[in-house]
């Protein structure tokens, strides 16, 4: 009598729908990662200015004008100084910015994400 093992391991069908997912999850990540990594020189830049802005006293034109200067040192695209908010809290200056960022993904599929970023760290 022959003594069968069952065999165990992935399907061809089984390989091919992982990589599906794979290609899928690196494809949003490649799409998500250049807006993520604009976001967080967005708020460092607005960490520098706040923290500047409150020890110098300085105007909203100046605060604008800053900005404008250092996101085109940073290759910043997706927001412009005169989408900055800036409020005085407290007698600290505070600035704030809010957009949105779309990738398209594949054919009439796309990323949106939103990001919202303070001076004081909110």
């Amino acid at each position: 009598m022959i003594n069968r093992r069952r065999q165990r391991g992935v399907t061809l069908v089984g390989m091919v729908l992982w990589g599906i997912v794979v290609v899928f999850v690196a494809l949003v990540a490649m799409r998500l990662i250049p807006a993520y990594s604009e976001f967080f020189e967005i708020k460092k830049i607005l960490n520098d200015i706040g923290k500047e802005a409150n020890t110098n006293g300085m105007s909203n034109a100046e605060i604008r004008d800053r900005f404008s200067k250092r996101a085109l040192i940073d290759n910043i695209s997706t927001v412009s100084a005169a989408d900055l908010k800036i409020d005085r809290d407290n007698g600290r200056t505070v600035v704030a910015v809010e957009y949105s960022f779309e990738a398209p993904l594949a054919g009439n599929l796309s990323l949106l994400a939103d990001f919202s970023a303070r001076s004081d760290g909110n």
